[in-house]
């Protein structure tokens, strides 16, 4: 097997060129090295920009009425982390965040980083059985958390993992459930009985603390984990990707940089933080040049969105395929000026050319970019330019990072053939650290000298944009959520009445693909679709309970009884368009 690149081939190469294999003709692409990666840690290069731009907003929430420049950004970060610090917190614990979009979030994000807290991202849409074993899998100490979001009662499925909390003294919570969580913090005023209000954690830390910072920052090492990013797993249980200062840092600069992001942008962020696109290339994006973080609300509004743009004349905008939908045929479009908007990114999905054509129209995004990567890589491999040709921008997904390499790999281990398909692998200083507690998957993951197996299927062409053609598994992607099926057999097969179950993707005109299972019931059940929605109901997130359920004698099987998901997605295709 092909496997070590450390010398690229001789090829054409300038700022941010990729270079290609052209001798033997290999799906082979290392990005420009010419400028050095960021050597620093998240508050290293928040005390940079504090320094070069404290004056300037740093985050708004128009909408809201709420800005702080950098200089304030810091002071209330800083409050914060000493006050992590009061509750006993030290460089290493786990704490996790369970919130949508809002200040307290980015607050959090810095002081967790200034301190070496490693912050665990926990998806708002998660349930009782998915947040439990986040937080046991991470072994997290504390838990800052939103009190309502939606359908979401935070606080109540807290207080329905740990009754204890009832009877605990704020910061000694002991939970028969949840071992290893000590504290939680709400963002509530009034939590409740045996939880911290966060505004009082502002105000915990006392000189001592206070006095304690620098000398933490300054023994943390780019090299340290501070982040762990929950993502569905084949094996049916979550994995932790665990990325470092280094990861991040660079990832984020690498992703503006991409668009020319200077001190003078204002990027709107509608996308969630708990994602590495809010995190990593929207929060620490701007961070890392000195730009405006521009925020609409909790979660993704269009008209909230469109609004906010135009409001805090933002220049760049971040989204998925399906939120640009929702914005370009708004009704309101037409009445707010978005002519300080140029560029943005659009990923998640691949975007049709019209909706493309809408955005750079109507909101005069001429420079939006497409992004492609996993959150396993920090995470953006590959990047459109904001001067591609229109065709490259919506047939491809542009072309590799610095700093990173990719290789296609075929069936029989070697480099594809340039234009040919194969197995998309990746390596360079993106590739996450590993899954949190799990050496067994992380040796599946990261192979042959570090390269990340992708598990897309993908073709390079001779210029060096990459085409992402399928998937090597099954994952669904509905409106940019990556769903693993396996994950939700595994809970299936948890309901009393489920024998067999197959758990795969149909097509959605809105989301892009639907969640579909079959499933072949125990003798007598009478199970019926919505039972098995109801079983659904706050164990599992939203978007991955089945739209579409139907009940069958037997599943298709190859004759070494390996399901055929192949067949079952065209006969239900056929009972969609034929009604049944």
């Amino acid at each position: 097997m092909s496997t070590a690149h450390e010398q690229a081939p001789a090829g054409k190469a300038g700022a941010d060129k990729p270079i290609i294999a052209p001798v033997d003709n290999r799906s082979y692409v290392a990005g420009d090295k010419s400028a050095p990666l960021r050597h620093q840690t998240i508050p290293e290069m928040l005390r940079e920009t504090v320094s070069n731009f404290g004056s300037r907003e740093a985050i708004t929430f128009p909408l809201q009425d709420i800005s702080l420049t950098y200089e304030e950004l810091a002071r209330r970060v800083d409050a914060l982390a000493a006050g992590l610090l009061a509750l006993g917190l030290e460089k290493g614990d786990r704490i996790g965040i369970w919130s949508p979009n809002n200040l307290q979030w980015i607050l959090t994000q810095y002081a967790t980083a200034r301190i070496g807290l490693i912050l665990v991202n926990i998806n708002p849409a998660y349930r009782l059985s998915e947040l439990e074993y986040a937080l046991n899998k991470s072994g997290c100490r504390a838990l800052i958390a939103a009190e309502k979001f939606k359908t979401s009662d935070y606080l109540k499925m807290i207080r329905t993992l740990a009754p204890e909390l009832e009877t605990a003294e704020p910061g000694a919570l002991r939970a028969a459930k949840l071992p290893s969580l000590e504290i939680v913090i709400g963002l509530t005023d009034d939590p409740g009985p045996g939880i911290y209000p966060f505004s009082k954690i502002e105000t915990l830390g006392g000189e001592a603390e206070r006095a304690r910072l620098d000398e933490i920052t300054e023994s943390l090492t780019p090299d340290d984990p501070i982040n762990i990013q929950f993502t569905s797993g084949t094996t049916g249980a979550p994995k932790g990707a665990t990325l470092t200062h280094f990861n991040i840092v660079n990832n984020a600069a690498h992703t503006v940089g991409r668009m020319n992001f200077t001190e003078e942008d204002r990027l709107c962020i509608p996308v969630p933080l708990y994602h590495c696109f809010g995190m990593v290339m929207g929060s620490l994006g701007c961070v890392s040049k000195g730009a405006a973080m521009v925020f609409p609300g909790e979660a993704f509004d269009p008209e909230e969105t469109l609004l906010a743009t135009s409001r805090a004349r933002c220049t760049a905008l971040y989204g998925v395929p399906t939120m640009f939908v929702a914005m370009v045929d708004h009704p309101r479009l037409k009445e707010l000026d978005f002519s300080s908007l140029r560029t943005g990114v659009m990923a998640g999905a691949p975007c049709p050319i019209e909706v493309m054509k809408k955005v750079i129209d109507r909101m005069n995004m001429s420079e939006v970019t497409i992004c492609y990567g996993m959150t396993e890589t920090s995470p953006v491999s590959f990047q459109s330019n904001v001067d591609d040709p229109l065709e490259k921008r919506v047939s491809t997904v542009g072309r590799i990072h610095p700093h990173v390499e990719v290789r296609v790999v075929g069936e029989d281990g070697a480099d594809a053939p340039v234009g040919a398909s194969g197995e998309l692998w990746t390596r360079g200083y993106s590739v996450m650290q590993g899954y949190w507690d799990d050496a067994d998957k992380t040796s599946e993951a990261i192979v042959d000298g570090g390269w990340m197996r992708t598990g897309d299927l993908a073709t390079l062409d001779e210029e060096g944009y990459c085409r992402i053609v399928g998937r090597l598994k099954d994952m669904i992607i509905r409106g940019g959520e990556n769903i693993y099926p396996r994950e939700i057999e595994e809970f299936l097969f948890t309901h009393e009445d489920v024998q067999e179950v197959q758990v795969f993707g149909v097509p959605s005109e809105k989301y892009g693909e639907e969640v579909c299972a079959w499933i072949v019931l125990r003798a007598g059940s009478s199970l019926d679709e919505e039972g098995v929605k109801a079983y659904c109901k706050d164990q599992i997130a939203h978007y991955k309970v089945p739209r579409h359920v139907r009940f069958v004698k037997e599943l298709p099987m190859t004759v070494t009884g390996k399901p055929q998901k192949f067949i079952m997605r065209d006969q239900m295709v056929e009972m969609l368009i034929n009604g049944n």
